[in-house]
């Protein structure tokens, strides 16, 4: 029993320098970002793009699809969100692989100003020590300005005002329901999802959009998509 207990002993010391380090290394890798680039240089280079739309000019549902599918906890959480990222480590073990990475709004942000998008541990720990940052500097629809101007569309968009109108012809406070859920869904996989890739998977994913919007609002919603003669389109019952 006594060599049983030891061997116990040993592997939490071991685990426990394992995760000493890689949090060192991930800490040492966004204090290097920061030098880099300081936090209010990066936002102003985001702030600064003549694309730049604020939140507040976006229709509202645009905004609660966006954080139904991305970060419903995003108005509760300091930049990381301990519940998401216990799921995603959990789906990840048994997938033997990152097939979920339980990043918030403000951690995905993190990454798209500061990083590159590779994965592994110690990058997840330098963006949750960025979004930390980040969080503490910034309010919460202030970090949602800057995360719709930072995101990849498709079609070589990174502002949600260039993918608007470059999709849609129109500027994001004209957007409608269908074309909001839409745009919402892209940035998942902007290479299968944006509608001139294919229009089918495009609604695929904005069904999985407004199924997870409904679901997070008490199947409030009431929308469905219909087909008339080759378009499709929003409707509610």
């Amino acid at each position: 029993m006594k060599i049983i207990w030891q061997s116990i002993k040993l592997m939490m010391a071991s685990v426990l320098l394992v995760v000493c380090f890689l949090t060192f290394k991930g800490y040492t890798e966004y204090r290097n970002a920061l030098e880099s680039k300081p936090l209010d240089a990066a936002v102003e280079e985001i702030v600064d793009n003549p694309s730049f739309v604020s939140i507040s000019e976006v229709p509202e549902i645009y905004k609660r699809a966006l954080l139904a599918v991305e970060d419903k906890r995003f108005y509760k959480h300091p930049g990381i969100d301990i519940l998401a990222i216990g799921r995603a480590a959990i789906n990840d073990l048994k997938a033997m692989s990152f097939v979920e990475g339980g990043s918030t709004i403000t951690q995905q942000l993190a990454k798209n100003m500061f990083f590159s998008q590779d994965k592994n541990i110690c990058r997840k720990i330098a963006e949750a020590f960025m979004a930390l940052t980040i969080e503490k500097a910034y309010s919460k629809d202030q970090i949602l300005d800057l995360y719709i101007n930072k995101i990849y569309y498709g079609d070589g968009y990174y502002t949600l005002r260039d993918a608007s109108e470059g999709y849609f012809g129109k500027h994001p406070k004209d957007l409608t329901e269908d074309e909001c859920t839409m745009l919402v869904g892209i940035p998942n996989a902007p290479s299968v999802y944006s509608p001139t890739n294919s229009m089918e998977m495009a609604r695929q994913r904005q069904q999985q959009v407004i199924r997870i919007l409904e679901k997070a609002n008490g199947k409030q919603e009431n929308m469905f998509i219909v087909t008339t003669g080759e378009h499709m389109m929003i409707q509610r019952k």
